[in-house]
């Protein structure tokens, strides 16, 4: 090789040894800068919005209500799922040691959260049924414990707003305003179903103030409304009703001439079919309590939730025997 081939061939290796660590350089700089990009994602997203674990979907939808864009709220429990016996899970566990923060229901409503905090140290729990007068359960195996079904009325809920926008504000002071501006608008969506209540109520005569259902769920609604409740039993458990607490229901609906019974959408409505059949009322549908409906349901969100509740009992309670 001559001499002039010789310096054309290094000059041609050495282009081509500089464009490669050009590219090299440019790749680098490229995996460097969306690493850095997703770390930075990840930092803003814990950084600027705090996530909110609520025990079962009827909270998670009231604290999403009240966080807004602010925070990232999930639950624990899936739509339709029953919460008094629900078992954790591992993917549960993770979650929560995400969380800035864990939202409970209280009155001894998560029988399993006690296993659940304790293999979460660090994350906090907040009571969101502190401030809620009690109503004690009057029978059977449960007999003056509280009933856990506070959020079923809407007075109580208002309760359960406030104490979501006082925590989120404690947790995440920059985003405070907000968090109150929320509350405010979401309680005064409550307040006017509470008056769609009083007023649906009132025009059943009071002698047919029933709501029969198969758990004890509405006892705080009872109190509130002026209703009586009469139940299969007073929390959802394993088994299907006893044969005595099927009688009772079927004697107090006969003895009353009630229209209309109902179950939940979380347990099984054989018995209050049965006490239909045997008493001639009819079987008027289901409420929802423990768990919304997925998103194509009748309950897909708290407010909802009421709203069907109120319709299927105010329908149910105006059929004709």
């Amino acid at each position: 090789m001559n001499h002039q081939a010789f310096c054309r061939k290094t000059y041609q290796i050495g282009i081509f040894a500089l464009l490669l660590g050009v590219w090299l350089s440019g790749c680098n700089a490229q995996t460097k800068q969306n690493g850095d990009s997703s770390s930075t994602a990840s930092n803003l997203t814990r950084k600027d919005k705090k996530v909110i674990l609520t025990t079962f979907t009827v909270l998670a939808d009231m604290a999403q209500n009240v966080a807004g864009d602010r925070a990232i709220v999930q639950s624990i429990t899936k739509p339709g799922a029953e919460i008094h016996g629900y078992e954790i899970t591992p993917s549960d566990l993770k979650r929560g040691q995400n969380a800035d923060r864990i939202l409970e229901n209280g009155l001894n409503l998560e029988r399993w959260a006690t296993r659940f905090y304790n293999s979460l140290p660090k994350v906090s729990h907040i009571t969101l049924s502190e401030g809620v007068q009690p109503v004690n359960i009057a029978e059977d195996a449960y007999k003056g414990k509280p009933n856990p079904h506070a959020w079923m009325s809407p007075k109580n809920a208002l309760i359960y707003v406030e104490n979501i926008r006082k925590t989120l504000g404690n947790l995440d002071p920059v985003n405070a305003a907000t968090y109150d501006a929320n509350a405010a608008k979401y309680s005064e969506q409550i307040k006017a179903i509470d008056a769609k209540l009083k007023q649906a109520i009132s025009a059943i005569p009071p002698d047919k103030r029933y709501i029969v259902s198969c758990e004890g769920a509405f006892s705080y609604i009872a109190r509130d409304y002026g209703l009586k409740e009469v139940y299969l039993w007073p929390v959802n458990a394993e088994q299907q009703a006893t044969p005595k607490q099927v009688e009772r229901v079927i004697n107090t609906v006969k003895a009353n001439q009630i229209p209309a019974v109902f179950c939940e959408s979380t347990v099984s409505n054989q018995a209050q079919l049965q006490v239909a059949k045997e008493t001639g009322a009819k079987f008027a549908g289901v409420f929802y309590v423990d768990s919304l409906s997925p998103s194509d349901g009748p309950a897909s969100t708290y407010l909802k939730l009421l709203e069907y509740n109120i319709n299927t009992l105010i329908k149910g309670l105006q059929v004709n025997r």
